[in-house]
C-alpha cells in the first residue's frame, strides 16, 4: 500500500506543477482549439477523456454517497488525473492497509 501512496502523492506534485504552469504560462483557449486541427491533439483528448471516464466508473462504483460521487466526477473531467491521483492517495489513506477496501469502498464484500 506504500507504493500506491507514494506515487499518488508523486501523481498529485506533478499534476498541481503542470496545470499551475499551464494556466499561468499557456493560453488555455488558444493553445486547447490547436489540438482540435491535429489528428494526433483529437487522439489525445479521446484517450485522455476515455481514461476519465474509466476512472470516473471506478469512483462511481466504490462510493455510496450521490453528492461524492458527483463531485469527485466533475473534478475528474475538470482537473484530469490530479483528482485521480488525489482520489487515490485519499483512499489509500482510508483502507487502511484492506486491499479489498481499497478497490471496493461502499461495496466491500466482507
Amino acid at each position: 500500500m506504500k507504493w500506491i501512496k507514494a506515487i499518488s502523492i508523486l501523481g498529485v506534485l506533478a499534476m498541481t506543477a503542470a496545470l499551475v504552469n499551464g494556466f499561468v504560462v499557456g493560453d488555455f483557449f488558444g493553445e486547447g482549439s490547436m489540438l482540435f486541427d491535429m489528428p494526433w491533439g483529437i487522439v489525445s483528448l479521446v484517450d485522455l477523456y476515455v481514461g476519465f471516464i474509466l476512472f470516473s466508473a471506478w469512483i462511481v462504483y466504490r462510493e455510496s454517497s450521490l453528492a461524492a460521487k458527483i463531485i469527485w466526477v466533475v473534478l475528474m473531467m475538470v482537473l484530469g488525473f490530479f483528482t485521480a491521483s488525489l482520489y487515490t492517495f485519499i483512499v489509500a489513506q482510508r483502507s487502511n492497509g484492506d486491499w479489498e477496501h481499497f478497490f471496493h469502498g461502499s461495496r466491500r464484500i466482507l
